[in-house]
C-alpha cells in the first residue's frame, strides 16, 4: 500500500499518487502512458496527469493493481 507519508512531490493534485518507493520498473507507465511518468533525474515514476475519462481512470486503476512494490496510492 501507498504510504501517504512519502508521497512524491512531483505528483500533480488529484486521488491518484506515487510514493518514493517506486523501483522504476516501467510497469505503470506501459500500462498508463498518459497518467505516468518518469522524473529522469531521481529514477522515479509520478503521476503528471490525473485521470479524467473512464477509460483513462481503469488504466490508472490497472497500473495500481499491477505495481509490484505498491507504490501507487489511489484517494477516492
Amino acid at each position: 500500500m501507498a504510504d501517504k507519508t512519502d508521497i512524491n512531490p512531483l505528483n500533480v493534485a488529484g486521488k491518484f499518487y506515487n510514493d518514493l518507493s517506486c523501483i522504476d520498473c516501467d510497469l505503470c507507465r506501459e500500462i498508463a502512458p498518459t497518467i505516468f511518468t518518469r522524473d529522469d533525474d531521481e529514477g522515479l515514476s509520478y503521476v503528471h496527469k490525473q485521470p479524467q475519462s473512464k477509460e483513462e481512470i481503469a488504466l490508472a486503476i490497472e497500473a495500481l493493481e499491477s505495481c509490484p512494490t505498491e507504490t501507487i496510492g489511489c484517494d477516492g
